[in-house]
């Protein structure tokens, strides 16, 4: 009898790659179901997935406004970024059970 890994085990796997450092470009392929992808940081930008069930959340929406705020609909990387340190984001990512 085989024993599956969950999903979320497989998303850790990917979830950031960094985009100065030279490495692969990610493709929408890369991301599992139920998750999105998102770009975090202020000065490297680091790719992560997140569950689409942070949606609801009320502190992830919070920092949606921030990056509206800061970029409006038009970001030039054509990405959704959220303009915080990465640290911040993984201590709300991972309160919210996201990590």
């Amino acid at each position: 009898m085989a024993i599956r890994m969950p999903r979320i085990i497989q998303a850790r796997k990917i979830t950031s790659w960094s985009l100065s450092n030279g490495s692969r470009t990610p493709t929408y392929t890369d991301i599992p179901k139920g998750y999105f992808a998102i770009y975090v940081g202020e000065q490297e930008k680091k790719r992560h997935m997140v569950p689409v069930s942070l949606l609801s959340e009320h502190l992830f929406q919070d920092l949606l406004h921030q990056a509206e705020e800061e970029f409006g609909y038009n970001h030039p990387m054509g990405t959704l970024t959220i303009p915080c340190s990465e640290d911040v984001f993984t201590d709300i990512a991972s309160g919210l059970g996201a990590f």
